[in-house]
Formats: C-alpha cells, structure tokens, sequence
C-alpha cells in the first residue's frame, strides 16, 4: 500500500485496497464544519466564508472521534479545507475521493462547483483539473443535506431524536476517507476481475477513460514465487479492454472460506512506445460460485454458511470505525465464536472490512441500507436507491470473499391487485444487480417481502425464541413448504420455487448479565431485544444451542445468519458487548457451530 499518509492523520490507510495507485494524498484530518440548522447556508455565505467550528475527518459530526459529538437532527452541515495539489503532480489531472458521504452532497472548489452526489452508502469522484493546477491551493467546500424526513435509504438510523429498539445514532456529513490522487488524460478506472474455476483463469474487462492511438493494457498475475501470466490487450480500439489470463495447473491455488489466497494484479495502461502511463494494483481470489438444486457451492463443493449479522457500528466512531485494526478485529472475534462468514446488514461497509475479509477467506454477504422508504401505510423507494445500489456493485464486484448480493431488507407490504412502487423498484434492483453482476446470487430482498420470482435465494427471518417452537416452524422445507414471513396472516410474498434456502435472521438472544434478575419491561428503553430476555448465561447457551441445531441438523438448509455480533447501543443481543470485550463464553457459542451441518454430509 502507499504511504503518503503522515502518521498522526486518523484512518491513513489507502481507502480503495483493490484499485491501488502510488501516488496520492489524504485529506482526513482536521476540516472547518459548521451546522447550518435549517439548510439555509447557501443563502447566508457559508459556500464562501470561513466555518465556525472544527471536525475530524472522516468521522460523521454524531461521533465522539469526530470532536463534535452532536446527535440531534441536522439538516445540512458543511466542510472546509485548503490544501496544495503537489507541484509533483505537474501534467495531470487531480481527482477528488470521497469515500462516502450522507446523504445529498454538492461540492464545490474554489468556487466552482464540480460534484453532486446523492446517497449515503456510496462513493463518488470529482476531476479537479479544470479549477486548480498542480502546485495551486484548492479550497474545498462541502454541503452535505440530511433532511429528517421523506423516503431516503438511512440503514439503521434513527428517526427519532433517541435511539429505540434497533435504530441507532445517525450519520451525517462524510464517514470515509476523502484523498487525492493523481492521474494521466487517459486513465485506468476500476478493473473488473472475474474468476472462471472451471478454466483456471481470471477475466479483467479494465474500462478506460479515453483511448490513445496505439496504446496498449498488459494485466499481469503473480504469487510469491513471481509472474504467474501476463496478457496483454490493444487500448485504441475498446473503451473496455478485456484480457483473459489463465493459471498454469501447478500455480492454482483456489481461495476458500477460512484461507483467503490471493493473487496480486497489476494493470498497466501503456502508449504506443511501450511506456507505462497509468498502472494500478489491485489482487483476485480463485474461487466459483454455484447454484445446485437447494445447495448453494462454493468451488464446487456445499459450504454450510454459518454467517452472523454484521451492522458495523462501533461506540466511538458510529458507522466508522475507529482504526482499520478494528474491522480486522470484527472478522476474527467472528470467526473466534465459529462464524464463516457475516451478512453485512443495513449499511455499505467501507471497503477496506471487505479487503481484510478477502486476505482472511470469510464469506460475505453485502447489503444496501435501504431502511428509511416506508411512510408508514406503503414502501416507496425511489429510483435513486437503484443508482445507489449500482455503485456499490461498481465499487465491490471484484472482491471474492463477497458470494450473494442483498439490495433490500425487510421491505414489509401485502401483496394487492395492482404494482406497487416497491414491486417496480424492487425488481428494477434484482435486474440491476443481475446485468452488473451475473456470477453471483442474489436475494430480491432479504426476508418479508420477496416480489421477483426468479429470486435466486428464499429467505426468511425468524426470531422464535422456544426451539421447539421454532423447529415446527422449520420444518416444511423439505416439502418445498418452508417458513415464509407475513404480515398479520396476509401474503407479502411470491411463492418459493425450490431455490436455496436459509433463515438469514434468527435468535436475536436477548441477554445482558448486568440486568440478570431485573424487570424487561422496565429495561426496555436502555435495554432491548427479542423476544423473552433470558435469566443467566447458562439459559443463554441452551437456547442459542437449541435453535442452531435445527438449522444444521436440516438437510435443506444451506445456511444461517445469527443476529448478532455485538451488542449496537440499547441492542443487546450481541455475542459481544458494543465495545468487543467479552459477554459470555464464546468457546461454547463456538463448539455449537463447528459440527458438520447436514447439507454438508
């Protein structure tokens, strides 16, 4: 990775670890900010005056580690920094990152405006080249609206001033990494890898910004022993370039849960002589996923996905987290309680938690914070989620240790005799996901409301607390009648198919030893979960025993995702505290998951 990052700068690890340039520049680190109440900034100078206050970037102005700790509604806040291009940069075009930022942001430098973005989950990218030069001071200002109400995809943000049951302190104003960097007038964007098992090869489609006379792409495959295959591409003729590189039989290493192997990738973006002109490093897993009857496979062989609800927040940093060790942390606490995998739940987690997941083979699911459309009688997700989702898909298809796709959670409505806005955006996402991503499955929406036929995988979620109970409820699968949510007795979904199955929530075990013995009802405000808290730890562990069982023990069943990984805020049904320290005795959680599922014999 580079090192332009001077040490005392918070998160100063390169932000896009699959598309990794050498030269860049963070920006995180102390910006002017101001809270502009009523959005009405624009109006009263702010796009021109000095700020009133400070912010630590990229931590969102709720966060404790942002030095601003204000968590009540914001309507719009704003950003300012000055900052010399280096004069190194001398013959190219500036480009401006923006990991994310929530939700409608507009940026403007020097004066001139030069991005609009909406959405809170996704990244974008302004050219700087027409207002600032190398060597020059870029004065950069950024509005960020949130407003309080209407449909927008919020995740799991609160609509009220408080926290309550599993909504959680909001995020407003950029949450991930800002940086510079530079680039040539024709320029690599973000390859495309694609791993073929049955070949022994990787596809790389590497769209460019314009094409040259003569120039060339080489794409080139290596482990630590060196250069596993190199090919190379003309790059005057397609605005996408694609190569085909295929491993040599005594260098095929695939990638597996719980051994990430990776190649290292370089693409270089050469002129006419032969001159590199652009190259970045990025990496590939080895792997295939595949669809048999019920059987979800991976690398040809069923894999029992023993996955946890990951929702990424931590008490310090909110939807940041507070060092790239503490997403490490996160995936080998998880695979410490015998997890394989997470689904990672109402938020885009930053992609570095996806990188360290690829190096460590842990499965993932990825998921768009949709949360935030329903208006309390309907679902009424707009178009935007679905430009959203695209550049989420955009941004993560190349990593491997990702093998479903979730655009929607929970999107709860009955089924009547007309379409719905949530029928045509719901499909609009599958088809989307579906065209940008063909290799992967895809769950329509994850839970409740399934509206696509052709889903590739039925869900349900289920937070029976009796195992007896619950394994009832379970039991129809085998007879293509499984479980299926509802809404007061009535229909919210299609039919199941025979596809995959798997209940992607369940246990949800509430239990906080602290308040062992005390009244729920009258902990429910600071203390929250499903169902029946239990009384002791011992109970604890009975029940989550209980219920795993039944889904292992399901020939059926290709999968769980437990809820969850820690205690978020009032939601205490973690495996964990909030702050990872440790709630009960995870060696016994562990012991639990690691026996062979049916699916697996």
């Amino acid at each position: 990775m580079p090192s332009s990052a001077p040490h005392d700068v918070p998160r100063p690890e390169y932000p896009r670890p699959q598309m990794v340039r050498a030269d860049w520049l963070t920006l995180n680190g102390p910006w002017q900010f101001e809270i502009d109440a009523a959005d009405s900034g624009l109006e009263r100078g702010l796009r021109e005056r000095e700020l009133s206050g400070t912010i630590t970037v990229p931590f969102a102005p709720e966060s404790e580690l942002s030095g601003v700790g204000h968590t009540d509604f914001m309507e719009a806040v704003w950003y300012r920094r000055s900052v010399t291009v280096p004069a190194a940069w001398a013959g190219r075009r500036t480009l401006l990152h923006f990991g994310a930022v929530d939700h409608d942001a507009t940026v403007w430098v020097n004066g001139a405006e030069v991005a609009r973005h909406r959405g809170g989950f996704s990244p974008f990218t302004a050219d700087l080249s027409a207002v600032v030069r190398p060597g020059e001071e870029a004065t950069i200002v950024v509005r960020a609206r949130d407003p309080r109400q209407g449909p927008q995809a919020r995740g799991k943000q609160s609509t009220k001033y408080q926290n309550f049951e599993c909504l959680y302190t909001r995020t407003t104003g950029i949450w991930q990494s800002v940086w510079l960097e530079p680039v040539p007038d024709a320029h690599l964007r973000r390859p495309r890898i694609t791993p073929e098992v049955a070949t022994s090869s990787f596809t790389v489609v590497t769209p460019l910004s314009a094409n040259r006379p003569g120039g060339s792409v080489r794409v080139t495959v290596a482990d630590a022993a060196g250069v596993v295959a190199t090919a190379t591409a003309r790059a005057d003729v397609d605005l996408a370039p694609s190569v085909r590189l295929e491993i040599p039989a005594d260098r095929v290493r695939l990638w597996e849960p719980g051994d990430g192997f990776l190649y290292d990738v370089k693409v270089e973006l050469l002129d006419a002589s032969g001159a590199v002109t652009d190259a970045v490093d990025s990496y590939a897993g080895l792997r295939s996923i595949a669809i048999d009857g019920k059987r979800v496979l991976i690398n040809g062989r069923p894999v029992f996905q023993r996955l946890v609800l990951d929702q990424g927040y931590y008490p310090d940093g909110l939807m940041t987290a507070p060092t790239d060790a503490a997403l490490v942390q996160d995936i080998e606490l998880s695979v410490a309680a015998g997890f394989n995998g997470a689904r990672l739940h109402q938020k885009v987690f930053e992609e570095r938690f996806l990188y360290h997941a690829d190096r460590l083979g842990y499965l993932v699911w990825g998921e768009f914070g949709d949360w935030g459309a329903n208006d309390g009688t309907e679902q009424l997700p707009s178009a935007s989620f679905i430009t959203q989702w695209l550049e989420v898909l955009e941004r993560d298809f190349s990593h491997p240790s990702i093998v479903g796709w979730c655009p929607l959670n929970e999107t709860t409505q009955v089924i009547h005799d007309h379409v719905a806005q949530l029928d045509d955006v719901t499909r609009g996402m599958y088809l989307a996901t579906k065209l940008a991503d063909p290799t992967r499955p895809v769950i329509d929406a994850s839970g409740y409301s399934h509206r696509v036929w052709e889903t590739d995988i039925y869900d349900s979620h289920n937070y029976e607390q009796e195992p007896a109970a619950f394994a009832s409820q379970m039991s129809g699968l085998g007879k293509d009648q499984p479980f299926v949510n509802d809404k007061d007795g009535r229909p919210i979904s299609v039919p199941y198919r025979g596809q995959p199955y798997f209940v992607s929530e369940y246990g949800g075990i509430w239990w906080n030893p602290e308040l062992a013995g005390t009244d729920q009802d009258a902990d429910r405000e600071s203390s929250w979960g499903y169902g029946q808290r239990v009384r002791g730890e011992e109970e604890f562990h009975i029940r989550f025993a209980g219920l795993t069982d039944v889904l292992l023990d399901d020939p059926d069943m290709f999968g769980y995702c437990y809820t969850q990984l820690t205690d978020v805020f009032q939601e205490e049904n973690g495996i964990y505290r909030f702050d990872r320290s440790t709630k009960l005795d995870v060696e016994r959680v562990r012991a639990v998951q690691i026996r062979q599922a049916a699916a697996e014999r």
